[in-house]
């Protein structure tokens, strides 16, 4: 019973840390349509601070992510430190391509991406001190999301991409380039309250 009793302490204390530790901004859409499958959003203009790196998703996201750590805790022109927000953005491409494709393996680069802060235009962002790191403004777009839980992985994050573009083939919905893959908690967070999406661009009906 004392193993137990710890077991849940450990467990609620975990959830409390999660909760907590990803109550963070969240990138602006609203949604226009919900399917079994998906959602349909519509995305504001926003600024990313984006990094290219080489790897599987999994290698991709943690070195990119400390990439672009290193410009929001500080290594910036200015030292400043800019808030945290949801989600990190993951897409790949093969190297050499214009359009960016689904890349298996760790033979394409994925582009990393933090969506700044709203309050924040190019202009009061702090310039990066990295020259792996560039601010870039994007457009409104729209764009089918497909949620998920659990720990990430890049073979679930494939077979939700598949699921995802069959879904939208199925619906007649045109899909513009490749997924992305979207995580929205701290590496910490336990698997019961992890958000993760996949979502990829579709053409506006």
């Amino acid at each position: 019973m004392i193993v137990l009793g710890i077991v849940v302490a450990v467990l609620i204390l975990w959830s409390i840390w999660g909760l907590f530790s990803s109550r963070v901004e969240q990138a602006e859409y609203c949604v226009v349509s919900r399917s079994r499958d998906y959602e349909i959003r519509e995305y504001a203009p926003h600024i990313e601070a984006q990094t290219t790196v080489r790897g599987t998703t999994g290698e991709a996201l943690s070195n990119g992510f400390r990439i672009i750590a290193g410009y929001i805790f500080g290594g910036n022109a200015t030292r400043q430190r800019i808030s945290m927000t949801a989600p990190v953005r993951a897409s790949s491409e093969r190297i050499a391509m214009t359009a960016p494709v689904t890349a298996t393996g760790d033979s394409g680069s994925s582009v990393i991406a933090f969506v700044m802060p709203r309050a924040y235009t190019m202009e009061t962002l702090p310039a990066p001190t990295d020259a792996r790191v560039h601010l870039v403004q994007i457009p409104a777009r729209t764009f089918a999301a497909l949620r998920f839980g659990g720990w990430r992985t890049d073979v679930r994050v494939r077979r939700m991409e598949k699921r995802l573009l069959a879904s939208l083939a199925h619906d007649r919905i045109r899909a513009v380039g490749a997924p992305v893959y979207a995580g929205y908690n701290a590496p910490w967070t336990p698997p019961w309250m992890t958000r993760n999406e996949v979502l990829v661009e579709v053409e506006k009906s």
